[in-house]
């Protein structure tokens, strides 16, 4: 390993997609919370804003989207079939960080890689389908971790057991099982981690 990075990919989705459609004509970026992506499907929480009752009628009617539930006024959590982007930084070993901005057509991913080449592969593969730009792209060194005892047994062991493979080698249930832990205990660690690891390097 050589270091791990942290790269923000600005993209432009140049396949069809639900969410290019909900979000071409808002006037501003649409946040999205990315949840879990397992053999091609993702789940992810939508903040909507005042366009949730629009797109959730959107998304409840279109045949490939697995699954809508409103989490609140603004808020929905959508399953669906990726449209390419996050297997392609899934299957390279990338980490998709949970805040994301679509667009349209324009989509903006932080990522997290532990490898300079794994973010080439990424950018690679996403311009088989899109158009690309790299804007801030860090190195940061883990040796005095700002990470709490917990989050780093968690994701050490998340790590060791390939839950950041593709595929993966563990699912969320079983790593939450061995660690004794909830599922959604699980989640909360993991992300206030990677959280942790990227603002102590860009904020």
């Amino acid at each position: 390993m050589d270091g791990m990075f942290t790269a923000t990919v600005h993209f432009t989705q140049h396949r069809e997609c639900i969410l290019r459609e909900l979000t071409a004509d808002v006037e501003r970026p649409v946040p999205i919370e990315i949840e879990e992506l397992q053999n091609g499907v993702v789940t992810f929480v939508l903040q909507a804003g005042s366009h949730a009752d629009a797109f959730q009628t959107e998304l409840e009617a279109a045949d490939h989207v697995k699954h809508v539930k409103r989490l609140n006024e603004e808020n929905l959590l959508v399953t669906k079939p990726s449209c390419g982007a996050y297997s392609a930084i899934y299957q390279n070993h990338g980490t998709l960080q949970r805040s994301n901005i679509v667009n349209g057509r324009q989509r903006e991913y932080n990522i997290l890689v532990f490898q300079r080449s794994d973010l080439k592969d990424i950018i690679a593969d996403l311009r088989e389908f899109g158009t690309v730009t790299l804007g801030r792209l860090e190195e940061f060194k883990t040796t005095d971790s700002p990470l709490t005892a917990r989050q780093q047994e968690v994701v050490s062991e998340a790590l060791t057991r390939g839950y950041y493979e593709w595929p993966r080698e563990i699912t969320s249930e079983e790593l939450a099982a061995e660690l004794d832990i909830s599922r959604a205990t699980l989640h909360e660690h993991l992300r206030k981690a990677e959280q942790t690891l990227l603002s102590s390097e860009v904020g």
